[in-house]
């Protein structure tokens, strides 16, 4: 809109407004381009959410990823240990097989940081060797290349160590030429498990024990060999044995069980892969005793005192006729030594007439 002044005065300034509107409404009159404006910021905000959620499973992934590397990184290195059994004698192998010279030369064996065996062979070929615990290796070594350390008893001192193969010049060493590590284990023995009275009257308290294990075990109880015991109702004790490094292991447990119910004791030894078990159960009870098994140890008792007692008549027997057949001959011989002299003395009778008559 242009608005002017009459003639003879001053021009005044011209506005011009740009006004715009949108033809289409919503059913509310609210135009379109200020109802996209808020669902834009929408859009934008949970694409900012989403890209952060990928971040975090990203980073969640990575995590997990790394974390797996590493179970399987300890899984391998346990596996790559060379296990000995508590008092028994154990070989750490090493073959090294890029050694250029067999004479004048030295190795020496280390535990973690401390020398258990060197040996020097000299120009001639002898072998000098200083040992700790009686260790050796194979006195063929250079020839060989079997450099494997003896060990001639497992201890328990000796577990988790690593072990190292240098090669000596004077006063420089090489890199370790083999590296072992030694993981040791001891058997537990069998479970017991007894039944003691229990204050209450309505429960029952069991037993386990074993000893003369290692390392410590983990304990286990099951009922009906399915079902766990309640949370706090067992509680387990290990404890060094006396004079020794083995372990002595003793677990309770305290539970609500009925007269039918089997309730075992699992010892796992994850360093031997081992496991022993004991089921104290209905069998064990006399109230539970089944007459058919009674009926067959009588019979199986009652078979063999029949053949023990056929055995000595069958025995008895041929030591009677033994003696009968001893006795016989001693009264035959006397009866012969009889007959021949009879018959002796009636051919001198007969013979004797015949004489005189002639």
């Amino acid at each position: 809109m242009r608005r002017g002044a009459g003639r003879g005065s001053e021009a005044e300034p011209t506005y011009v407004v740009h006004v715009s509107t949108v033809s289409r409404t919503d059913g509310f009159g609210f135009s379109k381009l200020k109802r996209q404006t808020p669902m834009s910021c929408i859009g934008v905000l949970c694409a900012l959410l989403r890209a952060k959620e990928r971040a975090m499973a990203v980073t969640l992934w990575r995590g997990a990823a790394i974390l797996l590397c590493c179970v399987c990184l300890c899984a391998s290195a346990e596996e790559d240990c060379v296990l000995g059994i508590v008092g028994k004698p154990v070989i750490l192998p090493c073959l090294y097989s890029n050694l250029r010279t067999a004479l004048n030369f030295s190795i020496e064996w280390r535990k973690n940081d401390t020398a258990v065996l060197r040996s020097l062979w000299d120009e001639d070929g002898n072998v000098e060797t200083w040992s700790l615990n009686h260790v050796g290796i194979p006195t063929d070594a250079p020839l060989t290349k079997n450099f494997s350390l003896e060990l001639p008893s497992a201890r328990v001192k000796d577990d988790r160590s690593q072990y190292s193969l240098f090669l000596l010049s004077g006063e420089n060493q090489s890199a370790p030429l083999c590296t072992q590590c030694l993981r040791v284990a001891a058997s537990f023995s069998t479970p017991e498990v007894m039944k003691e009275r229990s204050g209450e009257a309505y429960e029952s308290t069991y037993q386990c024990h074993s000893s003369g294990g290692y390392p410590k075990p983990a304990v286990y109880w099951l009922f009906n060999n399915s079902q766990e015991p309640p949370i706090g109702s067992v509680t387990t004790r290990a404890q060094l044995l006396r004079g020794s490094d083995l372990y002595n292991v003793t677990s309770r447990l305290t539970a609500d069980a009925s007269n039918d119910t089997t309730v075992s004791c699992i010892i796992e030894n994850p360093a031997l892969n081992e496991t022993l078990a004991f089921t104290y159960g209905a069998s064990r009870r006399p109230v539970e005793w089944r007459p058919s098994q009674g009926m067959w140890i009588f019979s199986t008792v009652l078979c063999v005192l029949v053949a023990i007692m056929v055995i000595a008549g069958v025995c008895y027997q041929i030591k009677l006729d033994k003696i009968s057949k001893r006795l016989k001959k001693e009264y035959e011989e006397p009866q012969r030594g009889r007959r021949r002299r009879y018959k002796q003395a009636t051919e001198t009778t007969i013979l004797e007439p015949e004489e005189n008559g002639v």
